[in-house]
């Protein structure tokens, strides 16, 4: 998947920090592997191709803040697409809305 490989390219700049959980289903969702792994860490960043408003990585971010509040350092952060109606056909445009190894490196 295109979005594993910038996933791990902006691990890389954080050696043996990050843990990545590749959801491979969400239907059944494994809340157990997500639970301890953000209270493993103490933090969490969800990274989405879909538009960050009102989508799934939402709705997932509420039930981690809720089932692991006390282990969270800070808030469950979110990444995803801007709130565009379509993907752009324009390639710059594109590249602009779709999260990339150096978004997920910034926050």
């Amino acid at each position: 998947m295109v979005w594993g490989l910038w996933a791990n390219t902006a691990a890389k700049s954080h050696n043996g920090k990050i843990e990545i959980l590749d959801l491979r289903t969400l239907v059944p969702l494994d809340r157990e592997a997500i639970f301890n792994s953000v209270r493993k860490h103490n933090k969490c960043l969800l990274v989405t191709e879909e538009p960050t408003g009102f989508g799934f990585a939402q709705a997932l971010a509420g039930e981690i803040q809720q089932e692991c509040f006390e282990s969270l350092d800070a808030p469950v952060q979110v990444i995803g697409a801007e709130n565009m109606p379509a993907i752009p056909l324009n390639s710059t445009l594109e590249a602009t809305m779709i999260p990339n190894a150096e978004k997920v490196q910034m926050p």
